[in-house]
């Protein structure tokens, strides 16, 4: 979907969600117009500049592919801690001092501006009850009525019902007063936006394989043999990216099946991650070879370039209940192999006299 077709939704989206509540304030009405309404930052767990972003804590945990005692083959090798920044979809923006709302409805600017949207009966019981108690902070010049806001371009979903359910459910709370030196209202991060951030946050490793014949010093492989290949060291085949914020906990789940290969001058066949070679796993067989059909000797250093991807199929799932599947995630490097030929002398044996 376009940016324009997103913005476009969003303001039809949020005047259905407005017009189900009969009366629609100027106020919100210049918000759907882009104009924000308020002034200053707010504090607590919203970021400075009252866009409703908080930071979370992300741990991901990694399950080796290889097997040839680097790794551990199947057992968590490594694991990573990082800060990430996001946005729900869902939050409350400061918007005008107890001082200044009270001001703004007793000199009646409130229901004009509500007017413009409709000759509607009852608009000012419906401002009062929207801010509750407003008079008792008449006088408070420091403290701040907080509004509630939703806005499409951080909704992980594409269901436009979805999201006005959503919208609609957390803006039928109205604004909140908080008086000064008070956090201001959490924003609730939902499952799907956490599990997102949590796993844009953090940095998956690239494979790093083995391989066999690995002749002489320069550990050369031979054209026209199979030569095994196999993950090997911190290569992950599985990956488990959790994160919480707030009440609300997500767990990403991201697992590959094999290695695929590229080599220049080759042909891979790579239905998993390996098997390292050995005298005993040679009469078994593997599950990933490169038969090399030229050798390294016309490339840069002599060693032929193999590329080495990775991808990973990845679920979430969060204790909010949303649960789904992102995209695939590849992960990919290019390592390089000597490959050299073997020259053979064919005598024709002769007759003994």
């Amino acid at each position: 979907m376009k940016h324009k077709d997103r913005v476009t939704l969003t303001v039809i989206v949020a005047l259905l969600v407005f017009a189900s509540a009969v009366i629609v304030p100027n106020a919100w009405a210049q918000r759907l117009k882009g104009t924000p309404t308020g002034s200053g930052s707010s504090s607590g767990s919203v970021s400075a500049g009252g866009d409703g972003s908080v930071q979370i804590a992300v741990s991901a945990e990694y399950v080796s592919a290889a097997a040839d005692g680097a790794g551990g083959g199947g057992v968590s090798v490594s694991a990573q801690s990082v800060t990430a920044s996001v946005h729900p979809v869902c939050w409350y923006e400061q918007d005008r001092t107890g001082a200044e709302v009270a001001e703004w409805i007793d000199s009646n600017q409130a229901e004009k501006e509500y007017s413009v949207h409709g000759n509607w009966g009852g608009i000012r019981s419906y401002i009062e009850s929207e801010y509750p108690d407003y008079d008792s902070y008449a006088d408070d010049t420091e403290g701040y009525w907080y509004k509630p806001w939703c806005d499409w371009k951080y909704y992980n979903g594409d269901d436009p019902m979805e999201y006005q359910k959503l919208f609609a459910e957390f803006t039928s709370n109205g604004p909140v007063y908080v008086p000064a030196g008070q956090a201001a209202p959490e924003p609730v991060i939902d499952g799907a936006t956490l599990a997102r951030a949590a796993w844009d946050a953090v940095t998956i490793p690239t494979a790093t394989i083995g391989y066999n014949p690995s002749v002489g010093q320069s550990r050369a492989t031979v054209v026209g043999m199979d030569t095994w290949i196999w993950a090997t060291g911190d290569t992950p085949k599985e990956v488990r990216v959790t994160a919480t914020a707030g009440p609300v906990s997500a767990t990403v789940t991201a697992t590959a099946s094999r290695l695929t290969l590229q080599p220049k001058d080759g042909t891979a066949t790579c239905t998993g991650f390996g098997i390292p070679w050995t005298e005993d796993n040679d009469r078994l067989g593997t599950d990933c070879v490169i038969v090399f059909d030229r050798s390294s000797a016309h490339f840069k250093d002599s060693v032929t370039p193999v590329d080495v991807k990775v991808s990973y199929a990845i679920t979430y799932s969060a204790t909010d209940g949303a649960a789904g599947s992102l995209n695939t995630h590849t992960t990919s490097t290019t390592t390089t192999i000597p490959v050299a030929e073997i020259q053979t002398i064919i005598v024709r044996p002769t007759d003994e006299p």
